[in-house]
C-alpha cells in the first residue's frame, strides 16, 4: 500500500451505522474506501488519534438545496443562476464542515454544480441532485403571488410543468443532465403564496407518468407532501420518499408501509421558521402555514415509526437558516433518542439513496467518518455541538 493514501483512526469507539452497542477499534483506510475494523495496529500514512472519542459514519442529509438562497421563492428564482452557485458552494462547504459528507438536493442542482465538485473546484459533500422540482400551475413551487401577472422565475429550485407529455419530457431531460431522482411538488407548502397546504396537487396521470419515467431509468421518485390525502395520493401513484410529511395520520402512515415508502422528516425548518421567520423575511402567509405543521411534524415521525416505515433525516432550510442543520439533529433525537436518529442519518437515508457505500463503517464501505469527541449515546448533545470540535473524513481524505 501506498503511504500516501493509506489513513488509521485508533483508539476509537465506533458506532457502524446500525448496532445498539459501540465497539472499541480502529478503522483502516486505503485509497477512500475502509479495508478494515479491529483492534490491529498497522501502518498507515495518516494517523488520526481519536483518544477515546467516537466514529460514525458519515452524516447524509437527504433534504439540501444548494440552490436555496433565500426564503422568498420569487427573489430566488430571478436570480442569476451564476450567483446561486457561488452562494450554493458556500453552503455546501459548510455542511461539510459540519460532518455532512453526502447531501441529496431535492430541489435544485444541475450539471454544473456537480462537475464542479467532481473535479474538486469547490469542497463540498457528495452531491446527489434531482435538478428542479416539478410543480403543478399555482403549486408549491409556482413562485407567483396571485394577484400579479408574471413570468414564473428560472426554474432554478422548481419548474412548473402540466399535463403527462410534458412531465414525461421534463423527467427525461431531468436523467439526461444526470439527475439522481425526481422531486414532485405533491401538496401544498409553507413559503409558496397560492397553494392551500393540505390540498394534493397533480392528478394520478400525472404523478403515475412521473414514477413509471423515473422507474423504468432505475431511478426513484420524491414528493413534498404534508397532508395524509396529498401523501396517500403520492404513494399509491408510486412516490417513493415522502418529504416531510408533517400532518401524517396513521392510515396514511400504515399506507406508507404497505408500499415501502420512506418518510424523510425535515424538524429544522419549521423550527427555525418559527423562531427566526419574521427576521429572515418569511412573509405573514408562510407564518400562518408553518404554525399549522410545525407541532404536527414530531407526531408524525412517531405514528411512521409505530406503522413500521422507515424513517430518513432532511432539513430542508433556506436563506441564513442553513446554520441550523445540526439543530436538525437534537430536535429528531428529541422524538426518537440518539440511536434512531443517527441510524436515520447515516445507514437509512444510504438505503433510501441506494448507496450502501455509504452510512456505515463497514469494510468495502466509502471512507466518510466523523470523528466526535466522546459518545453520542451518553450525550447526544456532541452531535449537535459546534463543528469545530469534530474531524471530518470524506472518501479517506481529512477535511
Amino acid at each position: 500500500m501506498s503511504a500516501a493514501h493509506t489513513l488509521s483512526v485508533v483508539n476509537a469507539a465506533i458506532f457502524d451505522g446500525m448496532s445498539a452497542e459501540l465497539t472499541e477499534g480502529a478503522v483502516h483506510i486505503h485509497d477512500g474506501v475502509i479495508v478494515a475494523v479491529d483492534g490491529s495496529a498497522r501502518p498507515a500514512g495518516q494517523v488520526i488519534d481519536a483518544r477515546g472519542g467516537t466514529v460514525i459514519p458519515g452524516l447524509i442529509d437527504a433534504h439540501f438545496h444548494a440552490y436555496g438562497t433565500e426564503l422568498d421563492l420569487l427573489a430566488l428564482e430571478s436570480s442569476p443562476l451564476s450567483y446561486l452557485s457561488l452562494v450554493g458552494a458556500r453552503r455546501l462547504a459548510a455542511a461539510l464542515r459540519r460532518g455532512f459528507t453526502t447531501v441529496r438536493d431535492v430541489a435544485g442542482g444541475d450539471p454544473g454544480l456537480a462537475r464542479a465538485i467532481g473535479e474538486g473546484l469547490i469542497a463540498a459533500p457528495r452531491y446527489l441532485y434531482t435538478g428542479p422540482a416539478l410543480s403543478q400551475t399555482g403549486g408549491h413551487g409556482d413562485p407567483r403571488p396571485g394577484d400579479l401577472d408574471l413570468c414564473a422565475g428560472g426554474a432554478h429550485l422548481a419548474e412548473i410543468v402540466d399535463g403527462v407529455d410534458a412531465l414525461r419530457r421534463a423527467v427525461r431531460d431531468r436523467f439526461r443532465q444526470g439527475a439522481h431522482a425526481i422531486k414532485i411538488m405533491a401538496s401544498g407548502g409553507v413559503v409558496s403564496l397560492t397553494d392551500p397546504i393540505r390540498v394534493p396537487q397533480y392528478s394520478a396521470a400525472e404523478i403515475r407518468a412521473v414514477t413509471d419515467e423515473a422507474t423504468r431509468r432505475g431511478s426513484y421518485v420524491a414528493a413534498h407532501a404534508y397532508s395524509p390525502e396529498a401523501i396517500a395520493h403520492a404513494v399509491t401513484n408510486g412516490v417513493r420518499t415522502i418529504e416531510h410529511g408533517n400532518l401524517l395520520d396513521a392510515p396514511a402512515a400504515h399506507l406508507m408501509a404497505e408500499h415501502g415508502a420512506f418518510l424523510v422528516p425535515t424538524l429544522a425548518a419549521y423550527d427555525a421558521m418559527d423562531r427566526r421567520g419574521e427576521q429572515v423575511g418569511l412573509t405573514s402567509i408562510g407564518q400562518a402555514k408553518n404554525r399549522e405543521v410545525l407541532a404536527a411534524g414530531r407526531r408524525a415521525i412517531e405514528l411512521a415509526r409505530a406503522a413500521g416505515v422507515p424513517i430518513g433525516f432532511g432539513t430542508d432550510l433556506m436563506g441564513p437558516l442553513e446554520d441550523e442543520q445540526l439543530t436538525g439533529l437534537r430536535l429528531q433525537v428529541e422524538v426518537e433518542g440518539a440511536l434512531e436518529t443517527l441510524r436515520s442519518a447515516t445507514s437509512v437515508n444510504a438505503e433510501l439513496i441506494g448507496r450502501p457505500d455509504l452510512g456505515r463503517v463497514a469494510v468495502g464501505a466509502r471512507a466518510d467518518l466523523v470523528i466526535l469527541p466522546g459518545d453520542p449515546f451518553e450525550d447526544p448533545s456532541i452531535l449537535w455541538a459546534d463543528p469545530q470540535h469534530r474531524t471530518v473524513v470524506k472518501d479517506g481524505q481529512i477535511i
